[in-house]
């Protein structure tokens, strides 16, 4: 509790005579597992973070939240909003005490940090070990927008998996090289401008997959559709293959030509959990280093904000 120091100023006309008298008041305050706790899902503004050191759990979620000790995370794109009801998954636990965060995840271990309220909806997380500050801003379930971040970061969902099979080819459209392409990867963790395709036979595992060409790739907006990316891939041998990519749920895209007017369905195999199970019995979930790149330099104006106590 704050205490709070009045000044209780009572006059007294006939005489003159003013008295003071000190008045304490107690101010409740607000403890940072209920600050952490007062949103569902705190989104991580990648864009936003300041310093030169990395943390790799922090780098690789989109969201995370404090649940009673336990530490959840939606690191992939695939499946984000209905993943563990919108919380995502279990990637560690923490503890919450004064200004002080502590977690231990699952993967990336322990680390602790400094936490500042910037406004009532955005707190900082300093991490003194690298003298590095992410910003999570607050929201609840039922107001936040998982479209948004999930078209946002068409980029993501491409390398949530292993590869993307082709499954389907319009009857309609010229005959043009990229009928031969029968797979796509889009490579995550080093440079993730790079993808790998190949024209083995369909029905293969991923993992037997010969891949034939790596070039780099690009995604675009649309500007009269938000819903609707431009995929160009960059093949030297004759150019680059331009698309319209739409998604038509969270394991299938479409790819329209517009030079062939061609219509292409892909399929992702293997996909890739970013974290891996907290038993390490799950042999299933890959674990990839998958990072959200974004970021600028730490600046060195004073925080504009509070420390909670």
């Amino acid at each position: 509790m704050k205490a709070i120091k009045l000044l209780l100023v009572v006059v007294f006309s006939a005489t003159f005579f003013t008295s003071c008298e000190e008045v304490y008041i107690e101010e409740p305050s607000i403890s940072l597992n209920q600050v952490l706790g007062s949103y569902e899902l705190w989104y991580v503004d990648i864009n936003a973070t300041m310093g030169y050191g990395e943390t790799p759990w922090l780098q690789k979620a989109f969201t995370i939240s404090f649940r009673n000790g336990v530490l959840y995370a939606n690191n992939n794109i695939a499946g984000i909003g209905e993943t563990g009801n919108g919380f995502g998954i279990d990637v560690g636990v923490y503890d919450a005490y004064e200004m002080i965060l502590d977690v231990d995840h699952d993967v990336d271990g322990f680390s602790t940090y400094d936490v500042y309220q910037i406004t009532s909806n955005r707190i900082e997380l300093y991490n003194p070990r690298n003298d590095t500050s992410y910003f999570l801003d607050g929201y609840q379930r039922s107001n936040f927008d998982y479209d948004m971040v999930f078209y946002d970061n068409i980029h993501y969902f491409l390398q949530d998996y292993t590869a993307w099979e082709k499954i389907y080819t319009s009857a309609t459209g010229q005959v043009n090289p990229f009928d031969d392409e029968n797979y796509l990867q889009f490579i995550a963790g080093g440079n993730d401008k790079t993808f790998r395709s190949s024209q083995d036979h369909v029905g293969l595992n991923p993992n037997y997959i010969t891949w034939d060409y790596v070039g780099d790739y690009g995604v675009g907006d649309v500007s009269s559709n938000f819903y609707l990316k431009t995929l160009t891939l960059d093949y030297d041998s004759y150019g680059n293959e331009f698309f319209e990519l739409s998604v038509i749920d969270d394991e299938t895209i479409a790819l329209f030509q517009p030079s062939s007017g061609t219509t292409y369905e892909f399929a992702g195999r293997g996909y890739i959990q970013y974290v891996k199970a907290a038993n390490g019995k799950d042999d299933t979930k890959e674990l990839i280093e998958k990072k959200r790149k974004f970021k600028k330099e730490r600046k060195e104006n004073p925080r504009q904000s509070s420390r909670l106590i």
